[in-house]
């Protein structure tokens, strides 16, 4: 049995050439690499408060957005723009940076808590419901949790993106298994492959 259609996957960040390469921005990296896949570029829409796009897949309309409110406010954008669809909660994707997997890890995990991510607060908050789809995309940990505020916002060592990126890639290549709710299909080639990654690493 399989999960509501995806409709809307959201991408999490903050705005600006000042952010645009954060480890913070994973989020948008990810709906970034899902529009020049689908060769569909974002516009602004200031009523849904960020940048939106839109692709098919298999014939069922997808929404990509970016916020634009800033990172802690990222519910504003997600919620106005699922009310105007009629989106349900369940049917939307949030792509966000993770502190508690490495560079190269993504997850899927629907509903739960917000783990001290405020984007992901936000949404929950403003949607009234915490039961959406997340795409875990793992950025490392500083250490310390002294620290978190200056990692998530500086840029990942060439190596960490090199990792980051790749993990970004396989969970685009799923898109089609994500979209259609068929979440352990995704879950268990994302972990196929990453293994075979990481083993090919280590062997060569």
């Amino acid at each position: 049995m399989t999960a509501p259609t995806i409709q809307l996957v959201a991408g999490l960040g903050n705005p600006g050439d000042e952010y645009r390469e954060t480890r913070h921005n994973a989020g948008f990296w990810f709906v970034d690499a899902l529009s020049r896949q689908w060769g569909v570029p974002f516009r602004r829409e200031a009523k849904f408060h960020g940048e939106v796009c839109r692709i098919s897949m298999k014939g069922e309309p997808v929404w990509l957005l970016k916020p634009d409110t800033w990172m802690n406010r990222s519910g504003q954008a997600v919620a106005r723009l699922a009310r105007f669809y009629k989106i349900p909660v369940e049917s939307i994707l949030v792509a966000h940076d993770d502190l508690d997997l490495p560079p190269g890890a993504v997850r899927l995990k629907q509903g739960g808590g917000h783990g001290g991510h405020n984007g992901l607060r936000d949404i929950a908050s403003l949607m009234g419901d915490n039961g959406f789809v997340r795409l875990r995309i793992g950025i490392g940990h500083p250490g310390s949790t002294k620290e978190v505020t200056g990692f998530v916002l500086g840029s990942a060592s060439a190596e960490e993106r090199r990792l980051i990126d790749e993990a970004i890639a396989r969970a685009v290549e799923e898109l089609p298994h994500i979209i259609h709710g068929d979440y352990q299909k995704a879950m268990n080639r994302l972990h196929s492959r990453a293994e075979q990654s990481r083993l090919k690493q280590t062997t060569g």
